[in-house]
């Protein structure tokens, strides 16, 4: 197996969602949640490097971490990518840069566009076409929350833009419930240090997130429990971490549906399920993953309408237009491609309800797939190399192209009066 299939196969690990890992459990851990707290602690070289040397993120106080400065080695063809971030947190950009920007981005890896360099991303590709940048905020690992909350602050600074768009892939419903992705994904962290360089990769650590109130039934936004550099090194402490993590009901359930732990809290499960009105049998033993499965994905999607409503809101309030991008190339379009249903179609039935503007990727690749006779295998090796490779965003970018166009207003020039005889290049080309 060269580097590259080696390098897929453990973005994908980090990619797929809890349900999808269960059948890939071979063998149950027989260890408690504690147990597994306990022992999947990051090093203190881990966080050293983390917050004093070059890496791919760096520390952020509410989000957890925003992207740094690095050249990961999971790019296409065994390539190196170029993946750095300009002073105001945003992935570097290129394209009319110095022209006023009018968009914004927000999501996590395939907003960030991991995989590619900075040239090679969606928002590149599209800023080229409309002749005007579109800034890219976007951050691997992010949930919808850590995206909505890195909005909300960005749009209150110089950063702010007219435009927003607020991309929601794969498991980010899931990601917002968590205090700290770090448990969940703690063996890639490590795999990384023979490939990367001790801690280059570190991220997952503890951020703001959105959770229930068992008894109340409410989602209460939560701030990171560590919001310095320095308290971050409590992450090394167990004591400190089970005593921060032992409630954290989200990060049960999805080490549970994963296999990584043989016992749940049935009795806050329960309750969980009385707010949320789930029809499902907990009281089965041993109780299926599948189960809790199904009451974590009920739990995240309540998340995610809530989140929803509160970036409409905001928008609204602040004179903001507001898009939102929803694709899941591994749990919804591999699934339809293959005859199947979305399991996210409580989510599509709400934005379509509520009358959110939206635009879904799943269907444009279901459309796309039709003009070519490939197995769903190597129709996703036309785009994707674990996220999308250069030519996935370059076909993502032409597809939202037209939305966009129509969406801002004037709009973008290239798209402007085509009858005009005089041409005017000012601030398009150099000593104009």
């Amino acid at each position: 197996m060269n580097s590259n299939a080696q390098s897929l196969i453990l973005t994908l690990s980090v990619l797929l969602l809890p349900t999808q890992l269960v059948a890939a459990e071979k063998i149950e851990k027989k260890i408690t949640f504690e147990e597994h707290i306990r022992t999947n602690l990051p090093s203190k070289k881990d966080l050293d490097v983390f917050l004093h040397e070059m890496s791919w993120a760096q520390f952020d106080p509410v989000v957890g971490y925003i992207l740094g400065n690095y050249i990961p080695r999971d790019g296409m063809d065994d390539s190196s990518t170029f993946s750095t971030v300009q002073r105001n947190g945003a992935r570097t950009s290129f394209v009319y840069k110095d022209k006023p920007c009018r968009i914004n981005t927000y999501g996590n890896s395939f907003t960030q566009c991991h995989q590619v360099s900075d040239a090679e991303t969606w928002q590149e590709y599209l800023a080229a076409h409309l002749g005007e940048p579109v800034r890219n905020f976007g951050m691997g690992g992010f949930g919808l929350y850590q995206a909505y909350r890195r909005m909300l602050r960005e749009e209150q600074t110089e950063n702010s833009a007219e435009y927003l768009m607020l991309y929601i892939w794969g498991d980010d419903h899931f990601r917002s419930l968590l205090r700290c992705r770090y448990m969940l994904m703690s063996s890639w962290n490590r795999s990384q240090d023979s490939k990367e360089g001790k801690g280059i990769m570190f991220h997952g650590n503890f951020w703001c997130n959105l959770e229930m109130n068992l008894t109340t039934g409410e989602l209460e936004e939560q701030d990171s429990r560590i919001p310095t550099p320095a308290e971050l090194y409590q992450m090394t402490n167990p004591d400190w971490m089970v005593e921060n993590l032992k409630d954290d009901l989200a990060l049960q359930m999805g080490l549970y549906t994963r296999g990584m732990i043989h016992h749940i809290d049935i009795a806050r499960l329960k309750q969980l399920q009385r707010h949320l009105e789930c029809e499902l049998n907990l009281d089965a033993k041993p109780l299926p993953r599948s189960t809790v499965a199904a009451l974590l994905d009920a739990y995240s999607f309540a998340a995610t309408k809530t989140i929803l409503k509160k970036a409409r809101a905001f928008a609204t309030e602040h004179d903001k237009k507001l898009m939102v991008i929803i694709f899941d190339p591994y749990r919804v379009l591999r699934t339809l491609l293959e005859g199947g249903t979305r399991y996210d179609q409580e989510i599509v039935d709400f934005l379509r309800d509520e009358e959110f503007n939206f635009f879904d990727m799943n269907l444009v690749h279901c459309n796309d797939y039709q003009s070519f006779n490939l197995s769903v295998n190597d129709y996703f090796k036309r785009y994707f190399i674990g996220h999308y490779s250069p030519a996935g965003n370059h076909f993502f970018a032409y597809a939202l192209k037209g939305r966009v166009v129509d969406w801002l207003k004037p709009k973008p020039l290239p798209y402007r009066d085509t009858t005009q005889k005089t041409i005017d290049f000012k601030g398009y080309l150099q000593e104009y």
